[in-house]
């Protein structure tokens, strides 16, 4: 068990535990740990926010950070919204894909988003093991929160209304922090996932949120490339945030 002591806030009320390691899911060759705050029923709003700007994320009922024994690979950061510009790839995506329709739906189980959640784990992280969740581990997983949790379906009017995307998205009092979000893996020339973190950003802006926290980086893996893509950004070290300088390949 380790305790933070380097905040104002009476984190003495909380308790952080340490897992056993496990196999890392984005470095092959590292054993990952990670720090747990307990008990979860008292992580709710203020209190969460604060442990979002010490580097935690949420994972369903679990609020987590890394806490590797050798390895510091993985990088909290956020975009800070009044300074972002986007490249010429991100304003194709917003022209590609404004058409998309948002809506906010309950943090409910529906069988459509568990269906396309399925898919698009078995296109993009086929292995995995989520490929194979049922649907009580979906639930788990994005449904189950004590926080201010937003669940937006995105759906094409030009088709339908075909089901394109779905975004998980926690509201803190600085900003937004993007959970996950999953999408339709078989439309061709897509780029949902970039248009999804550029429509959360617009939503920062609209409700004059300074961030958007959007969990971990990590140089060496191509499951987070997408990340350095937005820049400015910036990075959590040892307890600072600050600009996170990637050069100009993104790394």
């Amino acid at each position: 068990m380790s305790r933070i002591d380097d905040s104002g806030l009476p984190f003495s009320l909380l308790q952080f535990y340490a897992t056993a390691p496990y196999t890392c899911s984005y470095l092959p060759d590292e054993k990952a740990r990670s720090q747990v705050a307990t008990p979860p029923h008292l992580i709710t709003g203020e209190f969460y926010g604060e442990l979002v700007r010490a580097g935690f994320r949420r994972s369903g009922g679990f609020t987590y950070r890394p806490h590797c024994d050798n390895c510091r690979a993985c990088v909290p950061v956020r975009l800070p919204v009044t300074r972002f510009q986007p490249d010429r790839g991100q304003r194709r995506s917003l022209k590609t894909h404004v058409g998309l329709q948002a809506r906010e739906l309950p943090l409910d189980f529906f069988q459509k988003h568990y269906d396309l959640y399925l898919r698009y784990q078995a296109a993009r992280h086929a292995g995995g093991g989520m490929d194979r969740d049922s649907d009580e581990q979906y639930s788990h997983f994005l449904l189950q929160s004590r926080v201010d949790t937003r669940l937006i379906e995105f759906s094409d009017p030009r088709e339908n209304n075909a089901l394109r995307m779905v975004s998980i998205i926690d509201v803190l009092d600085d900003g937004l922090s993007s959970v996950y979000t999953f999408y339709d893996p078989d439309v061709p020339r897509a780029s949902f996932g970039t248009y999804n973190i550029l429509w959360q950003i617009g939503q920062c802006a609209a409700n004059r949120l300074p961030y958007l926290y959007l969990g971990y980086w990590i140089r060496d893996s191509r499951k987070m490339a997408y990340k350095s893509r937005f820049r400015p950004i910036e990075g959590l070290f040892y307890g600072e945030w600050q600009n996170l300088d990637l050069g100009g390949d993104g790394r």
